[in-house]
């Protein structure tokens, strides 16, 4: 009796399970790695959020320069007695 076709099949499972482990473990890194990145990228969103909130402000303030520029303006003209 021969057990030559049992023992290839045993080291062919073994050599399947050696690559399905080490494929998961670099799987696994990558996924860590990602995770910290992600983070990372989270955190500079957060701080681009905060830094942006008055940006709709811009118009107003440029609506209220305007405004002070065009009363400098007639305020000149007023001094100046034209």
């Amino acid at each position: 009796m021969t057990l030559t076709g049992w023992y290839v099949g045993y080291v062919i499972a073994a050599v399947v399970i050696v690559v399905v482990v080490a494929m998961v473990a670099i799987i696994l890194a990558l996924v860590r790695r990602i995770s910290g990145v992600a983070d990372e990228i989270t955190d500079v969103l957060d701080d681009v959020r905060e830094n942006t909130v008055l940006i709709p402000a811009v118009g107003t303030l440029n609506e209220s320069l305007l405004s002070v520029v065009t009363h400098a303006a007639q305020a000149r003209t007023a001094l100046a007695g034209e």
